[in-house]
C-alpha cells in the first residue's frame, strides 16, 4: 500500500480556541476551513499538518488518524478481506474525496482516503 502522508486528527468542543492556538502559538498556517474541520500546516515543513474536527455527537465517530493513500479501493478491500471493523462505509464525499473508517486493534478510528482528483 502507498501511503502519501499520516495526519492526526483531533475532535474539538472549541473550535475557535483551538485555531488560535495552532495558529498564533504553535504558528501554524490554517491550509482549508470548511467550518466543521480545519486542517492546519508548517509553514516550513507542508507535511507536518493537524486536522481538527467538530466534535458531531452523531452515531458516526470522529476518526482518530487520516492516512492518504494512492489507492483508496484496494486498502477497502484489503481491510475487509482481513475481518477489520469498517465503522464508516467506501463513500464518494461532496468536499472531493474518496475515504472509509477502519477500526485498528486498539479501537482507534482511521479514516482511509485519497483526493478525488487523484485517483487514475
Amino acid at each position: 500500500m502507498s501511503i502519501k502522508r499520516i495526519v492526526p486528527d483531533i475532535t474539538s468542543d472549541c473550535m475557535a480556541d483551538s485555531q488560535k492556538f495552532y495558529t498564533e502559538f504553535l504558528g501554524m498556517q490554517l491550509a482549508m476551513d470548511m467550518g466543521w474541520i480545519q486542517t492546519f500546516v508548517s509553514p516550513q515543513n507542508q507535511t507536518a499538518q493537524i486536522t481538527l474536527l467538530q466534535s458531531t455527537g452523531q452515531a458516526v465517530p470522529n476518526p482518530n488518524l487520516s492516512i492518504e493513500v494512492e489507492d483508496v479501493d484496494s486498502a477497502h478491500a484489503k481491510a475487509v478481506e482481513m475481518g477489520y471493523p469498517i465503522v464508516y462505509p467506501l463513500t464518494d464525499e461532496p468536499w472531493g474525496v474518496r475515504r472509509f473508517f477502519v477500526s485498528d486493534p486498539n479501537g482507534q478510528i482511521i479514516n482511509v482516503m485519497c483526493h478525488l482528483k487523484s485517483r487514475g
